[in-house]
Order: structure tokens, then sequence, then C-alpha cells
């Protein structure tokens, strides 16, 4: 069952999100990521994060939404990565099996990630983390998980950025304040 608000916003954001969407996972642990393929780092999980906010978004290429939100991840990245976030970017090939890591590596290039970006090949920790038995209205789900594991935000798919689509720009502004609060607990 969906929980989604269909909003036609001006040019852009074209579909506003419930905010009840995503917080079944609000307060549970991170699941594990169990990634074997990365650009930019060696392989990474939630448990060797601790200590440091974790902001982990799945994004595709070829996705207008993935491109648009692309310069807030490399900006938070930029900004609060000194003071202990981590961004980590996780690519899921649509259709889910169809990928190489030459794609991904492009792709992660024209977004300019510089930061950890996993392959989630099959879908499976997509599936650990969100979608599991339930269906979702985006894959392009963002987690903020807080120092000691726990996932404390749920962006449920689709844009945000600072910009000039309203509901972007408050889903940019509700993340950066997540970040600034969980960096200083």
């Amino acid at each position: 069952m969906w929980r989604l608000v269909v909003a036609i916003l001006l040019a852009g954001c074209f579909l506003e999100l419930s905010a009840r969407e995503g917080d079944d996972r609000i307060g549970r642990p991170a699941p594990a990521l169990q990634l074997k393929h990365w650009l930019n780092s060696a392989p990474l999980d939630v448990a060797a994060l601790r200590g440091k906010v974790v902001l982990v978004r799945w994004w595709t290429d070829g996705c207008d939404l993935c491109v648009a939100t692309a310069p807030a991840l490399r900006e938070f990245q930029r900004k609060y990565g000194p003071q202990g976030l981590q961004v980590i970017g996780v690519f899921h090939p649509k259709p889910a099996g169809d990928w190489d890591m030459q794609r991904v590596r492009r792709a992660a290039e024209r977004l300019g990630f510089t930061f950890p970006v996993a392959l989630d090949a099959d879908w499976a920790a997509l599936h650990r983390w969100w979608l599991d038995s339930n269906e979702r209205g985006f894959t392009s789900v963002s987690f903020l998980i807080d120092k000691r594991g726990v996932i404390r935000y749920v962006h449920p798919g689709g844009e945000y950025h600072l910009g000039e689509h309203e509901s972007c720009q408050r889903n940019y502004k509700d993340i950066e304040q997540t970040i600034n609060r969980l960096l200083a607990e």
C-alpha cells in the first residue's frame, strides 16, 4: 500500500511524498549493506561506521530525480564530512542485475561523486533496507543513520535540492537540519 500523495508543483518536483512513508524504519538499527563492489573506497558497512553520521542514498543512471539530488549529496559531504558525516551512494541498476562496474564508474563520474559508491547489483540491500514486503513509491530512497547505527530519518525517494521547487527545498532543509542535530549528539 503506497502512502503517496500526488501533488502537481510548478516546474519540477512532481511528486510530494506523504510524511508517513518511511516512518516504519525510524528508530530501527540500520541493516547491513553487505555489498562487495565499491568505488572511491574499500567495502564499507554500517557497523564499521559507528561514531559517524551516515547518509545513504540509492540512485541509478538515467534517473532525472537522482541527477537533481546529486548536488545536494556532494554539498552535504563537502560541508559536513569534516564534522563526521559520511555520504554513501548505492547504485541500483534498472533492471536489477543489469550492471558492470564501468557503467557504475561512468555514472558516478558524471554526477561528480567522490564519496564512496557501492553497487547493489541485484537489489538485495535495497530489499533489506526498504522494499522487503512493502510496495514503495520510489527506489531512490535516502536514510540518515546516527552515530549508534540507528535510522533517524528517511526521505522516501524522489529528489531534494535547493532551487525553485518548494517541496524539494523543504526536504533538503529537513535533511540538513537532521544532519546538524545528529552531528551534535
